[in-house]
């Protein structure tokens, strides 16, 4: 079905160990992206039986070759020297028909050498959340690990509680992440350590190869990328949840959707996961914790830079505090996309930070309120105001923001501001208990809230009924206070 490549089986063995995935009892296909399939370059593809057996480790796929991966990783600022793919297996790689070369993995397939004691599986609950949430951030353009497939295993796997098991299938850029190069220096292993970052510069920054520090060069494209995609992710109120430096794509995807949320209630320290204890990762950290990370990063390509001394120390250093200005950037041109603002606007980072205070202070749904703002732009009038002040606890002092705004605001009266004003707003967002019911009907077997959930996160931006009823806010008995991993 794919034509699988095996690029990454060049580098080291310590970086990877061949490894076979562990039959389940009874797979059935839950989910198959076909249109991402065909983007990858499948063809002949199968009935959902074969795919299921596949997609399940059951039966080779073939030309996959599979290996768990090694890497080492700060979890919750604690460096632990070896990790690795405990319960995943990457099949090979495919060029896809744009000419990327995409990576083909199976997640919850089985134990391997880096599983540390656990059972190597995944509960049903997060391969739903992994699949539903990774293609809501491809449809709102936000740079992502993908969902090919999930399949149901037939078997339970024991957490908090027994759950039914399933396996997922997904689709990377590639799966380096700063925890692979920590992993190659945490060994002292130049030789495989400079065989990874010249893999990773030939495979996702061609550019560097040129450049009179080719490592030097790569610190800096992987700042860039992750600069951009932080604030990407801040723009639609996402919470990763646990950024150790093993979830840090080197490529400058989102990957590992554990116990992954989005905002609500705006709340800059707001934090979802269950095992951040100490909001490590709240929303607001997100950009500080990045850098920390990419700092990490640094360290390990120091042996290959060219700068010595004190002057190899400050170059990285350098390299590193431009996440700030590049992030800021970033940020400011989504904040005049989702406030309807010219791009060159001056107000765009002030108005933004009052509407937050309000945001906060009034108890508002971030989501409903940048989607009301983006009525309020299309169709001036006194009922699409009255529909964002009922938004807050506090409709005189909006009121007062929202005066100022309409003075600056360009969407009403141009085209493409408004296009761009929609597009940084989606309608819906794989609400924490939308996905929670999701989840919570396919234990009992049923798969349609899923599909139908599926179905309008992945247009996040078309009017309908559906869409409309699932991107309603929680109301108080409904609200999930509290994600997990899955691991």
């Amino acid at each position: 079905m794919l034509p699988f490549e095996h690029h990454y089986a060049t580098l080291p063995a310590p970086l990877w160990i061949a490894c076979e995935p562990t039959p389940v009892a009874e797979p059935s296909l839950i989910a198959f992206n076909r249109p991402l399939a065909k983007e990858l370059g499948a063809s002949d593809v199968p009935d959902d039986a074969t795919l299921a057996q596949w997609l399940s480790g059951n039966t080779p796929m073939p030309g996959a070759e599979p290996k768990a991966l090694g890497y080492a990783g700060h979890q919750f600022g604690n460096f632990v020297p070896q990790l690795g793919d405990g319960r995943a297996l990457l099949l090979g790689e495919v060029i896809d028909q744009q000419g990327k070369r995409r990576d083909i993995q199976l997640k919850g397939s089985g134990r391997t050498p880096f599983s540390r004691g656990g059972d190597g599986r995944s509960p049903l609950g997060p391969v739903l959340r992994e699949y539903l949430v990774s293609e809501f951030m491809a449809a709102v353009g936000i740079p992502t690990t993908r969902a090919l497939a999930a399949v149901a295993s037939g078997e339970r796997v024991v957490r908090q509680m027994s759950e039914p098991g399933a396996v997922f299938t997904r689709v990377a850029s590639s799966h380096v992440r700063v925890g692979t190069f920590q992993f190659a220096a945490a060994r002292q292993d130049e030789v495989a350590l400079k065989a990874l970052a010249d893999h990773v510069i030939a495979r996702h920054y061609p550019e560097a190869a040129n450049a009179e520090d080719p490592y030097l060069a790569l610190l800096e494209a992987v700042v860039a990328r992750q600069a951009v995609l932080i604030a990407r992710w801040m723009s639609v109120g996402f919470i990763h949840g646990v950024m150790n430096t093993d979830n840090c794509s080197i490529a400058g995807e989102t990957i590992d959707y554990g116990p992954c949320a989005f905002m609500e209630q705006f709340d800059p320290q707001k934090v979802y996961s269950s095992i951040d204890q100490g909001r490590r990762y709240a929303f607001a950290n997100q950009p500080a914790i990045a850098q920390w990370n990419l700092a990490r990063f640094a360290e390990t390509l120091l042996p290959l830079m060219r700068e010595e001394g004190d002057a190899l120390v400050e170059q990285a250093t350098d390299a590193i505090r431009h996440f700030e200005p590049l992030f800021s950037a970033e940020q400011r041109r989504l904040r005049a996309d989702k406030l309807g603002l010219a791009m060159e606007s001056a107000q765009a980072d002030a108005l933004m930070e009052a509407l937050q205070s309000h945001m906060y202070q009034g108890r508002m749904d971030m989501t409903a309120t940048f989607d009301a703002l983006t009525h309020c732009a299309a169709s001036p009038s006194d009922a699409s105001r009255e529909a964002l002040l009922a938004l807050t606890s506090q409709p005189e002092v909006l009121a007062e923001w929202l005066d100022t705004w309409q003075t600056e605001a360009v969407a009403a009266t141009d085209t493409a501001r408004l296009d761009a004003m929609r597009r940084a707003n989606p309608i819906i967002i794989p609400r924490n208990h939308r996905v929670q019911e999701v989840i919570d009907a396919a234990y009992k077997g049923d798969f349609a809230p899923f599909h139908a959930l599926l179905s309008v996160v992945t247009k996040p931006y078309d009017e309908s009924t559906e869409a409309r009823r699932l991107a309603a806010p929680a109301s108080d008995n409904e609200q999930v206070l509290r994600t997990f991993c899955g691991t």
